[in-house]
């Protein structure tokens, strides 16, 4: 089979993004997740079903199924945005190496048309997919949400084990630009130590120079009720200016890399 006819589920396609990676970028959002994140604002990623969500009152279908070859097309309509600003696609999700195939063969398809490549993902992953990947991902913005175990569990329901010992592997090979993000969580991780933590990781890593903290919102909150799920974080407040600064500077006393607020 041709790899362009590989067929994957898709759940959204975001045009002229400025947040997930280098200049201009066309964000394709995969269906499926193998973390439940308690603030997770793309809840209906997180199931690979097809699913229906209200939104405004209306019944909305969640996922289609697509074709590498169909979804390249659609990809390649921004090119002009792309060679003006140096910027291409990306992959989200959800967790899109949750569909391997199709996010390899997605993104060889990019690479070999020239439109620069970049995923979101946790890095929940065996390191077999992730390594399939690489040849053909220019920049890989990955999540990085605590260093201890037990206390990322109870927020994502997975241990982080495996997504530490990935972001190792991938920063060893070379291969691609690693960029570390944390979402900045109220009662999960946002503590000036927790973050220290987490940047004393993130200089670990060879050739990575970046660490994004991204602060926690509630712009997904109408999602949880428009598919009849509740929503555990609603009494949190997003954290202030002043204390993501404090963040900020508190990677800074631990490590050299360049912290920026946001992505």
């Amino acid at each position: 089979m041709d790899y362009l006819d590989t067929k994957g589920r898709v759940f959204d396609v975001q045009r002229y993004s400025i947040h997930d990676g280098p200049g201009i970028r066309t964000i394709v959002f995969l269906k499926g997740c193998v973390l439940r994140c308690k603030w997770c604002c793309n809840p209906e990623s997180q199931e690979y079903r097809i699913q229906n969500m209200k939104v405004l009152g209306e019944n909305k279908v969640i996922g289609y199924d697509t074709t590498v070859r169909e979804m390249i097309e659609e990809v390649e309509r921004d090119r002009p945005y792309y060679y003006r600003s140096g910027g291409g696609m990306t992959l989200s999700g959800g967790e899109c190496l949750c569909q391997p195939d199709f996010a390899r063969d997605l993104l060889r398809a990019a690479k070999e048309r020239g439109i620069t490549t970049a995923i979101e993902s946790m890095a929940c992953a065996p390191w077999e997919t992730i390594e399939a990947i690489l040849p053909y991902l220019d920049t890989y913005l990955m999540d990085i949400k605590h260093t201890n175990h037990e206390k990322h569990k109870a927020f994502t329901g997975k241990s982080n084990e495996l997504m530490m010992e990935n972001a190792r592997k991938v920063a060893a090979s070379g291969k691609t630009r690693l960029v570390i993000r944390v979402p900045v969580i109220p009662t999960f991780n946002d503590t000036v130590e927790e973050i220290k933590g987490i940047a004393r990781f993130a200089s670990t890593l060879p050739g990575v120079d970046k660490i994004h903290l991204l602060p926690y919102h509630r712009l997904g909150q109408d999602k949880y009720e428009g598919l009849g799920r509740p929503y555990l974080m609603g009494d949190i407040e997003p954290p202030t200016k002043e204390h993501m600064e404090t963040l900020k500077k508190a990677v800074h006393a631990v490590c050299a890399l360049d912290c920026q607020i946001g992505g």
